[in-house]
């Protein structure tokens, strides 16, 4: 059973907008089998644009019901419900607000018909209410008043029904109360993750890199993630889309990698310090660093060449690495140099490598 419903607000200040008016249709897949349509007293000021929008003016709405008057009713008719609207956040939250404020503690499953219409009518040009209602050619009136926009979601959600041929898609797009959507979501990130060292990168929604993890063991590492209530921790869970990872090897690739691809990437939500570079000279002007690879077979190596860490690569043949011209073929280039040479001088002052070698260059 759904609950497909609009409403229309006072606009203002996040969280603390009124409802003006509110249209709910009680639908069983098929019609409409109860409905609620009523303005409300906000008890606050309408901002002028809204009322420019929606023509609903605080005059309208003196002698009309305060919302705990229609509380009960509300949660009546949408008990049992999945609630179905366009920009479901929006409503649901409005919903959930107005409820609190009574001391209620409001929850209902969602579904957006605006994520939901990207998925099965991708190609509409826009996936706003009355655009869409005109590209698929459903008929609108009352635009921007409760009970017109309720009516024009009946019919785009009675579309998007049909439009699920294999009927999992509507399903695979409820947003549960309890949030267990969004933990099969983390489960499945974190199966995905190796019990391998290494780096793993946060993409949101747009596939841009927000935050980027490292340790021994990566899926130990994504797992605290999912567990952290710091604020920035908070922040980061809410904009998870994908999960991303680099086996290393070693710990010494480890941070290498790590400093490099924050000083590059530079996410929202790392702390970036540089570290503190030193003036001093390796032991040796040119040199190997050999350290396991990312499987027993393959090492680790980072070229030093008269000082400079030209780069680094993995190799499984003693060839590539006894043979200089080879093995620069295949390193991959290092831009910030002396925060490389910086970040292995002070790993190798505390800990040791599989071996160093030296070279001769003629």
């Amino acid at each position: 059973m759904y609950a497909i419903l609009d409403i229309e607000t006072t606009g203002g200040k996040f969280n603390e907008e009124g409802i003006t008016e509110i249209a709910i249709h009680k639908f069983d897949g098929h019609q409409v089998v109860d409905q609620f349509i009523s303005l409300v007293n906000p008890e606050r000021e309408i901002q002028e644009f809204v009322v420019k929008l929606t023509g609903i003016n605080s005059n309208m709405l003196r002698n009309s019901p305060k919302f705990y008057e229609v509380a009960k009713r509300i949660i009546e008719i949408t008990k049992d419900c999945i609630i179905i609207a366009h920009n479901a956040s929006f409503d649901y939250r409005i919903l959930r607000t107005e409820f609190d404020r009574l001391g209620f503690d409001y929850q209902r499953n969602t579904i957006c018909t605006v994520a939901l219409s990207k998925k099965l009518i991708p190609e509409a040009p826009s996936h706003s209410l009355g655009k869409l209602c005109r590209f698929v050619g459903i008929p609108m009136s009352d635009r921007h008043r409760a009970n017109g926009d309720a009516l024009a979601t009946i019919q785009l959600f009675k579309l998007l029904l049909e439009k699920d041929i294999d009927k999992n898609i509507v399903q695979q797009s409820i947003k549960y109360a309890d949030n267990r959507h969004i933990k099969q979501r983390y489960l499945k990130l974190l199966e995905k993750s190796p019990e391998k060292e290494g780096l793993f990168y946060v993409h949101n929604q747009q596939g841009t890199i927000i935050f980027i993890g490292r340790g021994q063991n990566i899926k130990k590492e994504v797992n605290k993630l999912f567990l952290k209530e710091s604020p920035k921790g908070v922040n980061i869970l809410k904009r998870i889309h994908e999960i991303t990872f680099q086996e290393t090897g070693n710990l010494l690739f480890t941070r290498l990698k790590y400093h490099l691809e924050l000083l590059k990437l530079r996410p929202k939500y790392n702390v970036i310090r540089k570290p503190k570079i030193s003036g001093k000279h390796f032991n040796h002007d040119t040199f190997l660093i050999l350290d396991k690879g990312r499987s027993p077979e393959e090492n680790a190596v980072i070229l030093i060449e008269k000082n400079t860490v030209l780069g680094y690569t993995y190799t499984n043949l003693a060839f590539q690495e006894n043979n200089l011209s080879v093995l620069k073929s295949m390193l991959t280039p290092i831009e910030n140099r002396e925060i490389a040479k910086t970040i292995i001088k002070n790993y190798l002052l505390k800990n040791n490598v599989s071996k160093i070698v030296r070279l001769e260059i003629e």
